[in-house]
């Protein structure tokens, strides 16, 4: 599998200016996760998972407390989980992950984000499969053969192992990341730059000019609807 660590980085460094969507976000996915099972993270391994990614997004304890204690209460709306696919300009391709109490508006929403952005939608399975789900941890602090004899010992069979930027970057299966996040968590390590569940491109498209600062505009109205939650793209938009 190809590295494609940089446009999770990348994207992580626009946290900051975007840190109310990012609580929201994060606030709705919390709420849905704890609706749907029990609201004790200890006992609700999807709920557990969001959680530990909020804290990577620095989302403040309260904003998780209250999403969990909504949840708690009678009534309170209910949310379908959608996945829309597109392609982007210069061939790119684009999955999008929505949260929606109305599917009619969330999808025409996206439709037209891509639509004014030079993109267009296409039908279930035309994107994803040129995709792989993959659990990714970010370690500071431990070489790449540290990491690899914590998860040997928890039989763990990594994808890929590797360091970038000073950060050890795991790829696992999906269905790995609660046992090597334990596995971790038992090594003394409680802190990742990033932990989480996600969709890496077998392959990337390099942007430049005006596709590039196209395709940035689409994203962005893309990220920029309520009921998105993630978006994940084969852009290279590194330096040109």
């Amino acid at each position: 599998m190809g590295r494609k660590w940089n446009n999770i980085k990348d994207k992580k460094a626009e946290k900051d200016k975007n840190t109310s969507r990012i609580y929201a976000k994060f606030g709705k996915e919390i709420y849905v996760a704890a609706k749907k099972g029990d609201p004790d993270p200890e006992t609700n391994q999807a709920l557990k998972a969001v959680i530990e990614r909020a804290k990577t997004y620095n989302v403040p304890k309260h904003i998780i407390d209250r999403a969990i204690e909504k949840a708690k209460g009678a009534g309170g709306e209910d949310y379908d989980e959608v996945r829309y696919e597109g392609f982007g300009v210069g061939g790119t391709m684009v999955i999008v992950d929505a949260l929606t109490n109305n599917v009619n508006r969330t999808v025409s929403e996206v439709r037209a984000a891509f639509g004014k952005n030079g993109g267009n939608m296409g039908v279930a399975g035309s994107v994803s499969y040129m995709f792989d789900a993959t659990a990714v941890f970010g370690i500071e602090g431990k070489s790449v053969d540290e990491v690899l004899e914590i998860l040997l010992e928890a039989d763990i069979d990594a994808r890929d192992v590797f360091e970038e930027d000073g950060i050890t970057i795991v790829y696992a299966e999906p269905d790995q990341f609660h046992a090597a996040q334990e596995a971790f968590k038992a090594a003394g390590i409680t802190d990742f730059t990033v932990a989480e569940l996600t969709m890496i491109p077998q392959t990337e498209v390099k942007l430049t000019g005006e596709d590039k600062a196209k395709f940035e505009k689409m994203i962005d109205a893309l990220e920029d609807l309520e009921d998105v939650q993630r978006v994940y793209h084969n852009a290279d938009l590194g330096d040109e």
